[in-house]
Order: C-alpha cells, then sequence, then structure tokens
C-alpha cells in the first residue's frame, strides 16, 4: 500500500513559479512509475507529467513543456513537480500518481495509476 500526500500550491501570479511535491509512504518507491495530473473544473484529469522509476525520459503534456520540470528522488520516495512561467490555464487541483507494485514505466492514462493523493490546489491569477 502506497499513501501519497501532496504539497506546495497555493496562489500565484501569472509568471511565477510553484514547486510541488509528493510524499510517498511505504518501502521500495523505486518499483512504482509516479505522475502528476491535474483536472480544472468542467474538464476531464491529464496527465501533466510522468516519470519512470529512473527518472529517465521523463514525459511533459505538450501544454507544459519546457516550463514543468518532474523529478524523483528513490531515497527520500519524494517526486516533485517545479513548475516555472505559470499561466491561468495551469490552474486545477494537481495529483500525485504512483503505479502499482513493479510498474516502473507508465502511459499518461489515469487508469493504469493505483495510487493517487488528495490533491492540491493551484491558482494562477492573470
Amino acid at each position: 500500500q502506497v499513501q501519497l500526500v501532496e504539497s506546495g500550491g497555493g496562489l500565484v501570479q501569472t509568471g511565477g513559479s510553484l514547486r510541488l511535491s509528493c510524499a510517498a509512504s511505504g518501502r521500495d518507491f523505486s518499483m512504482h512509475a509516479m505522475a502528476w495530473f491535474r483536472q480544472a473544473p468542467g474538464k476531464e484529469r491529464e496527465c501533466v507529467s510522468r516519470i519512470s522509476w529512473n527518472g529517465v525520459r521523463p514525459y511533459y503534456a505538450d501544454s507544459v513543456k519546457g516550463r514543468f520540470t518532474i523529478s524523483r528522488d528513490n531515497a527520500k520516495n519524494t517526486v516533485d513537480l517545479q513548475m516555472n512561467s505559470l499561466k491561468p490555464d495551469d490552474t486545477a487541483v494537481y495529483f500525485c500518481a504512483a503505479g502499482a507494485y513493479g510498474r516502473i514505466a507508465l502511459t499518461s492514462s489515469a487508469h493504469e495509476y493505483t495510487y493517487w493523493g488528495q490533491g492540491t490546489q493551484v491558482i494562477v491569477s492573470s
């Protein structure tokens, strides 16, 4: 069982930055693919970024490419999302997600992720 707790959301002006952090409980954190999703009101949940067990070749949605950076620290059981040059369209609840044990690389489909955090709100004002 994995429990995920997100932190770092908040209110920021357009062009600002935020760093989201996700702390995972449990052992063998490296055996889980990780991802950040977001969901804006009235919209479907979308994968913003995902990262495999070793952090090689992370994925970014086109809408955030060049502005967001995902990273993980398997020793600390954390996965972070650095968000720069934020836009009002980035406003959403951001969720940390983990794949099942042994699923060390996954796609961007939410259905593939087994564990979810409660989410952290990000609001970007214009």
